[in-house]
């Protein structure tokens, strides 16, 4: 499976990522110098491992005419720009099928390639905002929404769909031959993602106010609290089985599980005993138990987990820890390729990879970019 990504930021080049960690040959099309925010170094983002870059001048037309024969020789494309601009670069849905039928053009935007709010700017919290899900998120009624950083909405109901949605046209075009657009964007797949929260507050098992659900900080058996070194446990026995598998190693003698009107007294009590030894105590209580109940790890000593560690979640890979592809494969499994590099460094290899046979031509006439070595 080949891939050409046009560079944005985040959920785009998250998608890419992933379809790169699962063995598909992507090649990155960067603007010479770089495409829109950059947190760090290009060669300290993940999320642009695995693949090269070719730095392209798509304001040329010898750029565009470049990435259309990129194109032809691809089974998908991604973008991430507002609705219209690949249009107006000349690489749009109808330039691209029209070299290539049976192409994917997987499109990732927060509003979508309509609506009202389509041509606007935003981020992962505004999306998750109007969808419906940011409300909801927090601990108390009172209390301002909790955002999840960019996790919810990015990443879960951006990248997750996109990749979803384009294997999805990819099957359909390898069996018809025929491509099509896929239109991912974030304020739907975050409203898809809060389906079973739709189905609680529809069926009037849950008014949909912050604190009130019972997986969103209503019920005391199902929450986080702080241990006697300022670390924190969570705890989750929701079965009864479970529930009384962790009343056991608690010691006993706490209120009903179910008795709503005990709540109270079951968070004051849990939060009480919880505060009378370290993380560290409590995590050697409950190891190997269904008790329900973890340490919750920074993310640096999350690296050092001995689950996460037998599993290889995180692996070391050319000298940096980064979460190890997911899911698994018990035939082909996922792998981690080159590092991530800055733009235009692959540029003269990659193309010539993908058959353009005028890479030099490109490269003196300054439509394409080969960024070279630091030598320091």
């Amino acid at each position: 499976m080949r891939v050409v990504e046009i560079v944005g930021i985040g959920p785009g080049p998250f998608a890419a990522m992933l379809l790169a960690d699962l063995g598909a040959e992507v090649v990155r099309v960067h603007r010479p110098g770089g495409s829109g925010l950059q947190l760090g170094a290009p060669e300290q983002d993940l999320l642009g491992r695995g693949r090269p870059s070719v730095a392209l001048d798509l304001k040329d037309p010898r750029g565009v005419e470049t990435v259309l024969r990129l194109v032809e020789r691809a089974d998908v494309l991604l973008e991430g720009f507002r609705p219209g601009v690949t249009e107006r670069l000349g690489i749009g849905p109808e330039d691209c099928l029209a070299r290539n039928p049976a192409l994917v053009y997987g499109r990732m935007t927060g509003w979508g390639q309509d609506g009202p709010l389509s041509q606007t700017a935003g981020h992962d919290m505004n999306y998750i905002s109007v969808a419906g899900a940011l409300d909801s998120l927090g601990r108390r009624p009172d209390d301002a929404p909790a955002f999840p950083m960019n996790l919810l909405g990015d990443f879960g109901g951006g990248s997750m769909y996109l990749v979803a949605g384009v294997l999805a046209a990819l099957l359909s075009a390898r069996a018809t031959g025929e491509g099509q657009v896929v239109d991912a964007a974030i304020t739907d797949g975050t409203a898809h993602l809060i389906t079973m929260a739709v189905s609680m507050q529809q069926a009037g098992l849950w008014d949909g106010r912050r604190g009130t659900n019972l997986l969103g900080g209503a019920a005391p058996f199902y929450d986080v609290f702080r241990t006697a070194d300022d670390r924190w446990m969570s705890v989750g026995p929701l079965e009864s089985q479970f529930f009384e598998a962790f009343v056991e190693l608690m010691g006993g003698g706490l209120p009903d599980q179910y008795d709503l009107a005990q709540w109270p007294a079951l968070r004051e009590a849990l939060a009480e005993r919880f505060a009378q030894r370290t993380q560290a105590e409590w995590v050697e209580v409950f190891d190997g138990t269904d008790a329900c109940v973890h340490p919750v790890l920074p993310l640096e000593e999350a690296y050092e987990h001995p689950h996460n560690v037998a599993r290889g979640t995180y692996v070391e890979h050319h000298g940096v820890t980064q979460p190890a592809p997911a899911p698994r494969f018990s035939r082909t499994p996922a792998g981690l390729g080159t590092p991530p590099v800055a733009p235009g460094a692959n540029t003269r290899e990659a193309l010539a990879a993908w058959g353009i046979d005028d890479v030099e031509s490109l490269i003196a006439d300054g439509i394409a970019v080969q960024t070279e070595e630091d030598p320091t």
